[in-house]
């Protein structure tokens, strides 16, 4: 019985420990929207995941690994609020096209700046181009509009722990 008592303690311990780091879920609006998730792995590295409609013509998904203050570089700030900068890399894919479908696959990156409030606010400016291959029935080639569709873009998200 001790036995089974512990290993129910051990495994909500570990429960916790997993679910009590910092997330964050919201909007990106720019060439399109997309509903962003953020989840802090530690306090220098993070995981974006997007869902969005890439210039309001299709769907996307987006993941990116990020360093938060990549070398140790803070932004200088003595006032209420966080300001933090940072910068990833991950993949994602998905498909656009109104008259003929269009799928892409790619890789990721992620540049930006966010300010986390004081309150449970975060507000972030940042690009995520998204560049790779694509293919439709006329055949394949480079998608190059992953630089500007689902790129620079305004994030707000409500902050939870």
């Amino acid at each position: 019985m001790k036995k089974l008592g512990l290993l129910v303690l051990l495994m909500v311990a570990m429960a916790t420990a997993a679910f009590a780091q910092p997330r964050a879920i919201g909007a990106r609006l720019g060439s399109g929207a997309e509903v962003s998730y953020q989840h802090l792995v530690s306090e220098t590295n993070m995981v974006n995941i997007d869902l969005g409609l890439p210039g309001f013509a299709g769907l996307e998904a987006a993941a990116t690994y990020d360093w938060i203050n990549p070398g140790g570089h803070d932004i200088p700030w003595e006032h209420k609020g966080d300001w933090n900068w940072y910068a990833g890399v991950g993949a994602g894919a998905g498909f656009y096209g109104f008259y003929y479908l269009t799928g892409f696959v790619g890789a990721a990156g992620r540049i930006g700046v966010e300010y986390n409030f004081w309150f449970p606010l975060q507000l972030s400016l940042d690009w995520r181009p998204l560049v790779g291959a694509y293919f439709n029935e006329y055949g394949a080639g480079f998608n190059t509009s992953g630089l500007w569709q689902g790129g620079i873009a305004l994030g707000v998200r409500y902050v939870f722990e």
